[in-house]
């Protein structure tokens, strides 16, 4: 059996579209902006509830100077999913937020979505069907 890579732009899942774009420096102050922005976008159309392991897709790719005010930003956001019945996942993580997030314990909380080309290997280098692991590292 052969599988192969879907089509579309590179970075966007057509299945689940982003919700929530984040761009510029965030502030304590606007967090419960972005926060009933989110819970806005999350409102299902005639109160249906969400799939079962449902995600809402929040790009982070033009935030500047991430500090821990975004870090409580991006908490209180998965909240917000989390009461919808879905799950936070962050795209286009800086790296400067991403070792914020894994330094306070929330990198296992939400999930970062791994970008092409972002495990070190060029973009389209597995075999269709191939299955990779990460390598453990020493006990």
């Amino acid at each position: 059996m052969t599988f192969a890579r879907r089509g579309g732009l590179p970075g966007v899942d057509a299945e689940n579209p982003i919700v929530l774009t984040v761009t510029g420096r965030v502030s304590r102050a606007v967090v419960p902006d972005l926060c009933a922005r989110l819970e806005r976008a999350l409102t299902a159309p005639g109160g249906a509830a969400p799939a079962p392991g449902a995600v809402a897709d929040c790009d982070v790719g033009g935030v500047v100077r991430p500090d821990l005010a975004l870090v409580d930003a991006v908490a209180r956001l998965a909240v917000v999913a989390r009461r919808s019945g879905r799950t936070l996942r962050l795209r286009r993580v800086p790296p400067e937020l991403r070792a914020l997030l894994d330094l306070v314990g929330l990198a296992d909380v939400v999930g970062l979505a791994e970008e092409p080309g972002e495990s070190g290997e060029p973009e389209g280098s597995e075999e269709p069907g191939e299955i990779t692991a990460p390598v453990p590292g020493p006990p």
